[in-house]
């Protein structure tokens, strides 16, 4: 046996990252021999930490201590783990791609680490599929033919290194991933949640939602929007289902970014932004007014301008129409309609949130959007918004109420798609703005406190429990904000005449 197949040795990401020159914190290490004894040298050598973390693989934890002002410390993990085969080109050839196929002996790290500087470390690679190259040549290849039918996740993996690194995907590779995505199925949903939401994370994921969609990994993952391809929607959609589904992601980025400028930038951010550029100076204002009133709901810890594009919002938004499928009509003059979608829409969500591992919180979110988004367009259609519609809307949704509405904003970019906007876009938003600044700053207002508690109301008016309980409640808050009753007795009143009516 030769001697570097002896040694512990870098592989994986973690040398793939330092080729590249990206920092990197997690460091792959595969040793031929028992990985927790090297594991204990490795942290004597490095000054590091010892963690035993199950039978065949352990890690090391070294804290760096950086200068400067403010003073940072970093923690480097190293995860040592034995090799896959007798040799570590065995170990390489059965990895998932190329640029990941790739090993130096560990003691080149160590003096890379403890000069700070490169060494001769490039001259040492073990390469036997020519990863290197590959990596060069920012292409991603599948190591064989085989690799996603070992490991299907390693498909959607594809997608992510690939948004990454900025790579091409090998041909071949893709033609792989097309015939293979029936097997994504049968993995465990967890790991298909984590993949998922690092893909849907960094900005432009729609192009990679039709990424998936085009090499069958979508409907594999979504089953629900077979129905939605090609499905036809009434005007002014532009898109069918499916792809406005796809869209409203990217419109979603697109209403986050214009709106977290801060208010001076935002102004040439709509003058540069495409869909806003035929838009009027009172337009203009109206968007730079509504950045201002989200950046107050930031400070005051009731709205998040990175949650607006985290992955449980995009996944929010992209099943919002998720109960157009199953509502589809058509009636004799061939008018195509979705009635009750949202309703319809929610215990779809609830299943594929479900069947995602996502959270409570995630799934309450998505359920949210599904049951909500076409509310604040539909509020100012009758006219002006009546307070009293207002409180309703945040006593049904809350903070959450701040989300559904942008996202409503986004909603209505991917209906029109490239057709030129119109005057409904200028009614959406001042409507969007008038929620905005009622909850944001005149909360107290569309919901002050509570006069009475259940408890006492039902004790004063001789109430059992039951809905009449909640009802009273509401109606006591609604006269309350209109400023129809203001004490606790008046509170009693109302709802003792209300019982009486």
């Amino acid at each position: 046996m030769s001697e570097h197949q002896l040694r512990p040795y870098l592989v994986g990401g973690s040398l793939r990252n330092l080729l590249l020159g990206e920092e990197c914190l997690d460091w792959d290490i595969v040793t031929f021999g028992e990985a927790h004894k090297t594991a204990r040298q490795l942290a004597d050598t490095l000054g590091g930490h010892y963690v035993h973390m199950h039978a065949k693989a352990s890690r090391v934890v070294v804290v760096i201590e950086e200068t400067g002002l403010p003073q940072t410390r970093k923690e480097i993990s190293f995860d040592i783990s034995p090799l896959v085969g007798k040799t570590i080109e065995d170990d390489l050839y059965k990895r998932d791609f190329t640029i990941n196929a790739i090993a130096t002996p560990l003691k080149e790290v160590v003096r890379y680490l403890e000069s700070n500087q490169e060494t001769d470390l490039f001259l040492h690679l073990i390469d036997p599929l020519n990863g290197l190259s590959d990596l060069q040549a920012r292409c991603l290849k599948a190591v064989n033919d085989l690799v996603f039918r070992h490991d299907p996740l390693r498909m959607l993996r594809a997608v992510r290194l690939v948004m990454r690194y900025q790579l091409q995907l090998d041909p071949d590779t893709a033609n792989m991933i097309t015939r293979d995505a029936s097997l994504l199925s049968d993995i465990a949903w967890e790991r298909i949640h984590d993949e998922l939401y690092a893909i849907l994370g960094p900005e432009r994921a729609t192009t990679r939602l039709h990424f998936l969609d085009e090499h069958g990994l979508f409907t594999t993952m979504f089953p629900e929007f077979e129905l939605a391809r090609g499905m036809r929607q009434p005007k002014p959609h532009y898109w069918d289902v499916l792809s406005h589904s796809i869209e409203t992601v990217g419109t979603l980025e697109e209403i986050a970014s214009l709106f977290q400028a801060n208010t001076t930038q935002a102004t040439d951010l709509v003058g540069k932004t495409s869909i806003f550029a035929q838009e009027d100076k009172s337009t203009h204002s109206e968007l730079v007014q509504i950045a201002s009133l989200l950046q107050e709901a930031e400070q005051q810890g009731i709205f998040s301008f990175p949650g607006l594009t985290a992955p449980r919002m995009k996944m929010a938004a992209l099943l919002h129409d998720i109960g157009k499928p199953v509502t589809y009509s058509c009636d004799e003059d061939g008018a195509i309609h979705f009635y009750n979608h949202p309703q319809a829409g929610v215990p779809l969500v609830e299943t594929v949130m479900r069947r995602l591992c996502a959270s409570t919180q995630d799934r309450r979110l998505a359920q949210l959007v599904a049951a909500h988004h076409m509310r604040p367009g539909q509020l100012g259609q009758d006219g002006p918004v009546t307070l009293r519609a207002i409180r309703r809307y945040f006593v049904d949704l809350g903070p959450a109420g701040i989300y559904v509405a942008l996202f409503s904003l986004a909603d209505h970019l991917a209906t029109v798609g490239p057709e030129p906007i119109g005057d409904a876009w200028k009614r959406h938003m001042r409507v969007v703005h008038q929620l905005l600044t009622s909850y944001i700053r005149e909360r107290n207002s569309i919901l002050p406190p509570r006069l009475i508690s259940p408890e006492e109301l039902m004790r004063r008016l001789k109430l059992v429990p039951g809905p009449i309980v909640g009802q009273l409640l509401d109606l006591i808050s609604e006269a309350q904000a209109e400023g129809k009753v203001h004490s606790k007795e008046e509170a009693v009143w109302f709802a003792e005449e209300h019982l009486q009516l």
